[in-house]
């Protein structure tokens, strides 16, 4: 499925946005209101293949949970990728959900409560461990369980990252142990029952420059390999991370996956394969496979002007979208990619503002969006929606009702 100029992979018929083959309209019938989430599983199916025709032979791809957590979304991403990693409790129970086996679930993120730590070592998954306390933690519940905790050490590299929509690794980081710190992790964890099965490292997240990535990937290698020189044990385990981004806005270029393909496949080649034969290498990816696979329809309920500017006021908002809003991350607020749903073929006649029904000026979904001419009752899209939409989202505020989510 191939983006359009206007960064849809979305079809039409008729002038509306047809989503698996289903036009808007129909699909606001079958959810039955507005506004809601709509997810195009044959676009997750192709991006998965798409992956699997540039990624090496031996990489392994896990989905980043977080993204979206719809168990919907993971139940049908576990008959297409190898493994999960999740963040909390919650997102375990749903990956466990699935045919995936638990040995190829991770569970990462600081400050991990007792009991997330006792059902994570009951179900078998992976713990990447943030802490020496937290190693001391899982060594406690494994003694009490009777069972030897899975564990790998999530680490905070010695170098930074460029380029990325939020950097999680470099420089002082609530994530994960410093590498410098790793050694001394490493001689600690001898001393417990814990079962090492390597390292995770995820620097940084939305990148859309090749050349880093591979840059970063090269630079992971490198300081994986030379942890695990000193590692006591075979290293079975290596997470190299994600980050790859999407193209949200005006003037974004889609990554190319070409250069990283043979960049990680030289890496396991002559790296990898030599130094730890018996890892299982991961990539781990959440918005890059979810994000453009999923639209927020909401419909207008009113047109007004005021001084000169014109406002379409819709049934959704940030309590379902806050990326959208420009409060989720932007410095610079700029648009998302934005139409009239169930007017797609029409030319841009008006250009005017998109606002939410909150009751504050910080719920805007488009500003100054060029768009056919818009009346009350039409349906507003906004594209690349499908990554960190309403659990990333203050669905609580004002008491509004959640958003509706489907998969197609």
């Amino acid at each position: 499925m191939t983006l359009r100029p206007d960064r849809t992979g979305f079809d039409e018929a008729d002038g509306r946005l047809a989503i698996s083959g289903m036009t808007i309209d129909r699909l606001a019938e079958r959810v039955g209101s507005t506004p809601f989430f709509a997810y195009d599983r044959r676009f997750l199916t192709a991006r998965v293949g798409l992956l699997r025709s540039i990624l090496p032979r031996g990489i392994h791809l896990n989905y980043a949970v977080k993204a979206n957590p719809m168990p919907a979304i993971v139940q049908h991403l576990a008959g297409l990728v190898d493994g999960f990693d999740v963040a909390s409790a919650q997102e375990m129970r749903t990956a466990l959900d699935t045919p995936i086996d638990a040995a190829h679930v991770g569970f990462a993120g600081p400050g991990k409560t007792d009991a997330e730590l006792s059902q994570a070592v009951a179900s078998g998954v992976t713990i990447e461990l943030e802490s020496r306390t937290e190693s001391l933690r899982v060594a406690a519940a494994g003694e009490r369980l009777g069972l030897r905790p899975r564990v790998a050490i999530r680490v905070n590299p010695d170098f930074r990252i460029k380029g990325s929509g939020m950097r999680m690794g470099g420089g002082p980081q609530p994530f994960g142990v410093d590498a410098e710190g790793v050694p001394a992790l490493m001689a600690d964890l001898a001393g417990l029952d814990l079962d090492l099965l390597g390292f995770h490292v995820f620097a940084g997240s939305q990148n859309l420059h090749a050349e880093i990535l591979c840059e970063a990937q090269r630079r992971t290698v490198d300081l994986l390999l030379a942890l695990g020189q000193r590692a006591r044990v075979p290293i079975r385990y290596l997470n190299l991370g994600g980050g790859f981004g999407i193209p949200y806005f005006e003037g974004d270029a889609p990554l190319d996956l070409d250069p990283i393909g043979a960049n990680l496949a030289e890496l396991m080649e002559r790296f990898i394969r030599p130094g730890m034969p018996d890892a299982r290498v991961v990539i781990e990816l959440g918005r890059y496979l979810i994000g453009e696979a999923g639209i927020y329809v909401t419909r207008i309920l009113d047109r007004k002007a005021s001084r000169g500017r014109t406002y379409l006021v819709v049934d959704g908002g940030l309590h379902h979208q806050l990326a959208a809003s420009g409060n989720f991350g932007q410095v610079i607020r700029r648009n998302y990619p934005i139409a009239l749903a169930n007017r797609m073929g029409d030319p841009a006649e008006e250009t005017l503002s998109v606002v939410g029904c909150l009751c504050t000026p910080l719920d805007l979904l488009g500003d100054h969006v060029p768009l056919p001419r818009a009346e009350i009752g039409d349906l507003v899209v906004i594209f690349q929606a499908g990554a960190y939409g309403p659990t990333a989202s203050p669905t609580g505020f004002l008491g509004h009702p959640p958003a509706v989510e489907v998969l197609v």
